[in-house]
């Protein structure tokens, strides 16, 4: 998930899943920095080696090297003991934690993200478009489970679950970013056929959120409801249950409150509020 292609000439490429189309000449080296960071975040517990690194992203080796080492003494790139292991440094934490301290949208849903978890005492996400993948910008965790690992930061397909289909919805399907190629399965009930997506995503349209059934974790449901402040919308909240506990009951209890809350969120942040278009 998440990997970075060469792109390295002047036609537009992909970087991390972040399409370069500008018409402005790419700088080499900058491009080479992003998907190396990049490369390296979604690798996540598994640090890579400098001639992985050199094939993945087709770089020279004493260029990659070179990288490297610039980056590791700038504390973006962190090495092992003996300098042969590379991963992600602390500088991408507190730049991932100033994005989100510095976006007023996440500020302003933040509360309501805390209502909606008192109300209904399951775990209630806000997450964000990013091309093929959705990441997690905020999460309030169920009031019945502690989970050790924040969810914060990552990135999932976005054909997978309630967020990442509410947002696909809001868009025809001749524009969904999805990715090339099969669809990923993260459960034996995850999409992977574009034609089953596709069916599903009408039914989103139809009934106003989208409903996961064990498509991302096996166990857990998800109910989505994307954030109309923007046209197409880039937002999304969802609230997750485990099945055992899904009674049709509970399921209109949640669809009920996550439809007031997404409507007060909208009202808050709509262009008619005067809210910053921050994109």
């Amino acid at each position: 998930m998440g990997e970075a292609p060469p792109i390295y000439d002047d036609r537009h490429r992909e970087a991390g899943g972040t399409r370069v189309t500008s018409g402005v000449r790419g700088a080499k080296s900058a491009l080479r920095t992003v998907a190396l960071l990049e490369l390296l975040a979604a690798r996540g517990d598994r640090p890579a080696r400098l001639d992985e690194l050199a094939e993945e992203l087709d770089v020279p080796r004493s260029s990659m090297y070179q990288l490297l080492r610039t980056l590791v003494d700038c504390g973006w790139v962190r090495t092992d003991t003996t300098g042969s292991l590379y991963g992600i440094g602390i500088r991408t934490l507190l730049t991932g934690t100033s994005y989100l301290d510095s976006d007023p949208r996440v500020r302003a849903v933040r509360p309501y993200l805390d209502e909606a978890s008192d109300a209904l005492g399951e775990t209630i996400h806000l997450a964000r478009l990013d091309g093929p993948h959705f990441v997690y910008l905020a999460t309030r965790e169920s009031h019945e489970y502690l989970r050790t690992i924040s969810r914060v930061g990552r990135r999932v397909p976005a054909h997978a679950g309630a967020l990442g289909k509410a947002l696909l919805a809001e868009r025809s399907d001749s524009e969904l970013p999805l990715a090339e190629g099969p669809l990923a399965a993260l459960t034996e009930n995850t999409h992977t056929d574009r034609d089953a997506l596709l069916t599903d995503l009408r039914g989103v349209r139809e009934r106003g959120y989208s409903i996961d059934r064990e498509e991302t974790v096996t166990g857990i449901a998800g109910f989505g409801f994307a954030l109309r402040y923007d046209a197409p919308a880039v937002d999304a909240i969802s609230c997750s249950v485990p099945v055992a506990r899904l009674t049709g009951e509970r399921q209109e209890r949640v669809v009920a409150v996550m439809r007031d809350v997404q409507t007060r969120i909208e009202a808050l942040l709509s262009p008619r509020s005067g809210a910053p278009d921050w994109r």
